[in-house]
């Protein structure tokens, strides 16, 4: 507690140095971090936030490494330079592990759950860690302003009904920044957490590490042998800033009546009634401010990160790097798209035990909404196919937990207007956790999306959101056309080390709209992948209209596929015509081999024009195949609204069709 007590005025004696990057610090947090951090094990879970560096120092870091993240240096063991003071990661085999913690207040709730969530299914299926009678436990760490955050409900909710082994330590200081309890929450955490049936609470006096040492024992001890959520809610002075950047004697008037709570001098006087003399304490105050002078300049002074190290770490390496299998076995009949991806998954999960699939309505009952998970629950159990509460931030940002305990989640968004919740986490948590944590934490997972318009689903039921997608960086993302390529990019994205953001045309499914029949393809073998960033192509076209500047390349996806299929049989042997398949990344390489070839190049998208992802492609085709262009770019997209109307003649008028792209090409190809 001396250590972390004299960190906290090291940095403050050196604001002028220490404030270049923001932080915070735990003081007057020891008493209950340090009770935590210290009964934690190696095969434990931590998802400390942005004020416990006492949870960092009870469970064994150096005050040499947690000063490296002050100053935001190369060696600094979590991030590398590359986030906030306490906002650890940490990978050790000696030492709880760390998942990424990122800054967004509350959003640690999902993912650390989401390790909670892992850690049950392993004992379930049977294929977790041997640890005897000492099962793991998760702990996440919250403070109590940020248990108004709907998401933190998300986890609550989850935790409660399912029963995970975890601990909620909620640190009360009554404080947000400048808003202090009375202003933004109607109840403390004890009473809301009466709301949740099936987790335990605990209220105790934070600053008095006796009782928060036997309470968070008592607490560990019982979620380790009967494996059921708790949550102390500890209550704690705030005694340093809120960070070095938001000063507390600029709005707070009782910093006196918390000072009177202040957990050292409580400690000082447990050491003395244990026997520990006066003058040993000074002396222990005296080594430990010259141990800290030490090592503060010697972090001071580290390294800084390598500016050409800039991009490491985007993404971890994948095995699949070029198309294997047999695409079209002898034999085979064509499968409708929405089964070839539910045969993929099926040969996935009978062949992988780590694999499950979770989210709305994929449960035995359904089966989904589009059936692409029917027989998946009764062939391997409501254990491994699962439904969920309608939680989309819960569904996509649990799988960082799940992927951190080394199991491969595959979930689904039921539609793509619903995604939105779950940009939080998407965003927040999964894109960034491998970047952040400089490489420890790859999260591999799925997240199927069924998007696109048809048949008048209206505007809740009928969005394109790639572009929202797309631009989200650390995500790959996946559009295909074919059942083929479903299952290809399926099976690519299980074995892929990264987040992968399954897109899927809803009206592609069945191959139900006239002219979308080759969707459905011959489902290739169980060893067929396709490997993201490598495009199709789907029609080429003759060499002598090539030769006479007589033809022109199209550039699409999804079912842009089957509107060019359509318009381009009025422009026979002038069409070629190129499938992405997937958009991040992107095959740039045949794209642009493509342009240089015709001279010519049409973009047809379902999306709207403006602003999007198909416009980024333009602008990349310009700067790169400028001289071979012999007309303007001409992108086909929908009408530009607000949303998709619900009725089917108003819904046909904004949807992209092949007479807009017949009307592209014949423009293009004349110009």
């Amino acid at each position: 507690m001396c250590t972390a007590k004299t960190m906290a005025e090291k940095y403050e004696e050196n604001a002028k140095v220490t404030s270049k990057y923001v932080h915070a610090t735990s003081r007057g947090h020891e008493a209950i971090q340090l009770a935590v951090g210290m009964q934690l094990k190696p095969q434990d879970w931590v998802a400390p936030y942005y004020r416990d560096d006492s949870i960092l120092l009870g469970i064994g870091m150096e005050p040499y490494e947690v000063m490296l993240q002050v100053f935001a240096k190369k060696d600094d063991p979590f991030s590398g330079g590359r986030t906030y003071y306490s906002h650890p990661s940490l990978n050790r085999d000696d030492m709880p592990k760390i998942p990424h913690q990122s800054s967004a207040t509350g959003m640690q709730a999902i993912p650390t759950t989401g390790v909670a969530m892992g850690i049950q299914y392993k004992e379930i299926t049977g294929i977790d860690e041997d640890y005897g009678d000492e099962k793991p436990v998760v702990v996440c760490s919250l403070g109590d302003a940020s248990c108004t955050e709907g998401e933190v409900s998300e986890a609550f909710q989850m935790a409660a009904l399912k029963q995970f082994p975890i601990l909620y330590l909620v640190q009360d200081n009554e404080w947000d920044i400048s808003a202090n309890a009375k202003e933004t929450r109607a109840q403390d955490i004890t009473h809301y957490m009466k709301g949740f049936k099936g987790i335990e609470v605990r209220t105790i006096d934070g600053s008095d590490f006796d009782e928060a040492y036997q309470t968070v024992k008592e607490v560990i001890d019982t979620i380790r042998k009967e494996r059921r959520p708790f949550l102390i809610h500890a209550k704690v002075p705030l005694l340093g800033h809120h960070t070095s950047g938001v000063r507390k004697e600029w709005y707070r008037d009782d910093l006196d009546e918390h000072a009177l709570r202040d957990p050292y001098p409580k400690m000082t006087k447990l050491a003395q009634d244990a026997g520990i003399a006066k003058k040993d304490i000074t002396q222990i105050e005296k080594d430990i401010r010259a141990f800290i002078d030490e090592e503060f300049e010697k972090a001071m002074n580290a390294e800084e990160p390598d500016p050409k190290s800039i991009q490491d770490f985007y993404f971890a390496p994948t095995p699949i790097t070029e198309e294997k299998g047999e695409r079209e076995p002898a034999g085979k009949k064509p499968t409708v798209m929405v089964d070839s991806a539910l045969f993929g998954i099926r040969e996935i999960m009978e062949k992988h035990p780590e694999a499950l699939l979770y989210g709305q309505d994929v449960g035995g009952r359904l089966g989904g909404v589009f059936r692409e998970a029917a027989t998946l629950a009764q062939q391997f159990g409501d254990a491994r196919v699962f439904n969920t509460p309608i939680q989309e931030a819960f569904i996509i940002g649990s799988t960082v937990g799940m992927s951190a305990v080394g199991l491969k989640p595959i979930v689904e968004v039921q539609f793509a207007d619903y995604i939105w919740p779950g940009l939080n986490q998407l965003f927040t948590e999964v894109s960034r956790s491998y970047y952040l944590s400089n490489g420890k934490w790859p999260v591999s997972s799925i997240v199927r999306v069924p998007i696109g318009a048809y048949g008048s689903g209206g505007p809740y039921h009928s969005s394109s959101v790639e572009s929202v997608v797309t631009n989200i960086r650390g995500i790959k993302v996946a559009y295909p056309s074919t059942g083929a390529d479903l299952k290809g990019l399926m099976k690519a994205a299980f074995y892929d080390p990264n987040p992968v953001v399954m897109l899927e045309h809803k009206g592609l499914y069945w191959s139900k709209i006239k002219g979308t029949e080759k969707a459905m393809t011959i489902e290739p073998d169980e060893d067929y992948v396709v490997p993201f960033g490598k495009a199709r192509i789907v029609q080429e076209a003759d060499n002598d209209k090539i030769n006479a500047g007589e033809s022109v390349t199209v550039i699409t996806y999804g079912r842009g596929v089957y509107w060019t299929l359509e318009a381009a049989e009025q422009f026979p042997g002038q069409v070629e015509i190129i499938d992405l398949r997937t958009l991040s990344p992107w095959d740039e390489e045949t794209v642009y081999k493509s342009v240089r070839k015709h001279n010519k190049v049409v973009l047809v998208t379902e999306e709207s024009r403006e602003a999007s992802f198909t416009l980024g492609v333009a602008g990349k085709i310009q700067k790169n195949c400028f001289e071979s262009l012999d007309a303007p770019i001409e992108i086909i997209g929908s009408v530009d609204t607000p949303a998709i109307p619900l009725n089917s003649i108003l819904e046909a008028e904004l949807l992209t069709n092949a007479d807009k792209v017949a009307e592209g090409l014949k423009n293009t190809l004349n110009y």
